[in-house]
């Protein structure tokens, strides 16, 4: 599996949500098969997306897109960081 963990700043929550969310098929054509949305209990526009791709490579390409900058923009991101991970081990406890 491979993973994609993306922490940024927003700067209004639900007018982000509502751009990520009209961009789903736009990420799931560009290999994103799942997501999850969190952010950090201290701070509300301080944003996790953690992502699951069909290849990093797709990923990259995707985040580094100019469709993808411009959306950001949109969006109110600021900086954002971006972490590409490969699964090495799962489980259940």
């Amino acid at each position: 599996m491979q993973y994609v963990l993306i922490i940024h700043e927003v700067a209004d929550y639900p007018a982000w949500k509502k751009i990520f969310d009209e961009a789903s098929s736009i990420r799931r054509d560009a290999g994103e098969r799942s997501y999850q949305v969190l952010r950090y209990q201290s701070d509300p526009n301080k944003i996790v997306h953690f992502s699951e791709w069909t290849t990093l490579d797709d990923a990259k390409r995707f985040f580094e897109s100019p469709q993808l900058i411009k959306i950001r923009a949109q969006a109110g991101v600021k900086s954002p960081s971006f972490i590409y991970l490969e699964q090495l081990e799962a489980g259940t406890l």
